[in-house]
């Protein structure tokens, strides 16, 4: 069942959501050569408990960090580690908030220093594949509308879009119902009801669309053929007209 969240709940909600991104606005000034994944784990963590919030991912599922934090070929759930940024780079940061027991959940691909015209074209397309997408993210649709804007988006730019992990609902837990794939047939799937929350987040390989987990870690997932992959995500709260994205 896909909870409907209150005008109480979305109180609690709104703060977490603008925790997280404003989590992403403060840490883009720290991102440069140099400096290693840790530092800005250590940073966003702080920022997060400074604002009378504590880290959504920390220890969740037993992720060991505050924000996962995945480089060049890694798509998502890289672990900070003390290996320090290269220039030419790109970075993507995933982080989420918790305030009075409901989630914010967002993500940005960030340039470090200066990088290739190929490199910030993914990331842009990336980006706007998740508004071509919640153009259909209103009361009456279905979720299938969403996530067909997004694969078309991002295929008829010549890119591929991870299938192996999916958007989700988010508010008391930070994953909930429902799963949301980044591609999928119009006129399909759950109807969009007023009240719910969605955190919607297209993952986009330069290359092949396939994908492969560390079988070290059991975490990081990187691309099958070592391309980069961009990530662009938000939390956003169905309503019958435009949907509000909450961590804008």
């Amino acid at each position: 069942m896909i909870p409907i969240k209150s005008e109480t709940d979305l109180v609690k909600m709104r703060r977490a959501c603008k925790v997280t991104g404003d989590t992403l606005k403060m840490i883009e000034e720290h991102i440069k050569p140099g400096v290693t994944t840790a530092q800005l784990d250590e940073i966003i963590e702080k920022f997060i408990r400074e604002q009378g919030c504590t880290p959504s991912f920390k220890n969740l599922y037993g992720f060991p960090a505050s924000a996962c934090i995945s480089v060049d070929d890694v798509v998502v759930h890289g672990i900070p580690s003390d290996k320090p940024l290269e220039e030419g780079q790109i970075v993507s940061i995933d982080v989420g908030a918790c305030y009075g027991g409901f989630h914010g959940d967002a993500a940005r691909t960030f340039a470090v220093g200066q990088i290739t015209r190929e490199k910030q074209r993914l990331i842009d397309v990336t980006r706007q594949s998740f508004f071509e997408g919640i153009k259909h993210a209103r009361a009456g649709r279905r979720l299938g509308d969403v996530s067909h804007a997004i694969q078309q988006h991002v295929e008829s730019n010549g890119y591929a879009i991870v299938r192996a992990m999916t958007g989700h609902g988010i508010g008391r837990r930070v994953h909930e119902e429902p799963n949301i794939p980044n591609y999928g047939q119009a006129g399909c799937g759950v109807m969009l009801k007023s009240g719910y929350t969605l955190a919607i987040e297209p993952m986009v390989n330069a290359g092949e669309f396939k994908v492969l987990i560390d079988q070290g870690d059991k975490w990081t997932c990187r691309t099958v053929d070592g391309s980069p992959s961009a990530h662009y995500e938000n939390t956003i709260l169905v309503r019958d007209g435009e949907p509000e994205i909450l961590t804008l």
